[in-house]
């Protein structure tokens, strides 16, 4: 990704800060986790070294994503379920996000998990309706590795998030209501699910940011080869 483009290489980086702090500003509501140790940095010093960690997140999951994308076993996915971005399946999908986000924010401590799914369940049809790049533009073909990508590479990401976190000070610790049992490092393995939308809603996320900026079609991540980008 660096070689492909070192301007958009450090795009990743700006884009992820303000990415995180989307789903911090929601954890004051939902409450799903803290940091212990954050009470020795000023307001300051804590906002700095927090947006420099977020700025992390989404080159990892990109970067771990296109890898997993050039091996050959994730050609087994691409024939699969069709998903038609039409009227009424995009409607159905970003009326489910708003319900999904009105139950969140309502009754945290039930709906707590709806935080990964709900910005995507939006965002993802807003995409298709502004013209943005979508995952539909493989779905629709039945399609799936963009998707199965995604999720293998922020599995392994957020198991080395994890597993430095643990051994780690400063550090978050989860403080959900249910499912907190049986835990892998600090999180739940009930949890390590809640990755799989996650990369979903930073693909979204960043190209409505792209589109933003103009790029309608923006092909910069790469989960498939080369050649199939430019036919997609």
């Amino acid at each position: 990704m660096l070689s492909r483009s070192w301007r958009k290489y450090i795009g990743l980086f700006l884009v992820s800060a303000p990415v995180w702090w989307l789903f911090e500003v929601l954890n004051w509501r939902l409450g799903n986790w803290h940091y212990d140790g954050a009470e020795f940095f000023s307001n300051w010093g804590y906002t700095f070294w927090a947006t420099l960690s977020f700025t992390t997140v989404v080159p990892a999951v990109f970067g771990m994503a296109e890898f997993i994308g050039s091996f050959d076993f994730i050609n087994r996915f691409r024939n699969g379920p069709l998903i038609k971005p039409n009227r009424s399946t995009t409607t159905v999908f970003f009326a489910a996000g708003a319900i999904m986000f009105v139950l969140m924010m309502s009754w945290p401590k039930i709906f707590f998990p709806f935080v990964w799914l709900s910005i995507y369940f939006m965002l993802a049809p807003i995409n298709i309706w502004l013209g943005n790049r979508s995952l539909t533009n493989w779905l629709r073909s039945g399609d799936w590795r963009p998707v199965l990508a995604l999720w293998i590479g922020v599995l392994i990401t957020g198991f080395f998030w994890e597993m430095w976190n643990y051994f780690s000070y400063p550090k978050w610790i989860y403080t959900i209501s249910w499912g907190g049992c049986c835990k892998l490092f600090e999180m739940p393995l009930l949890g390590y699910g809640g990755y799989l939308p996650f990369a979903l809603e930073l693909y979204a996320i960043y190209h409505f940011m792209a589109g933003l900026f103009g790029e309608k079609d923006a092909k910069y991540v790469r989960l498939v080869p080369q050649e199939e980008v430019e036919e997609a």
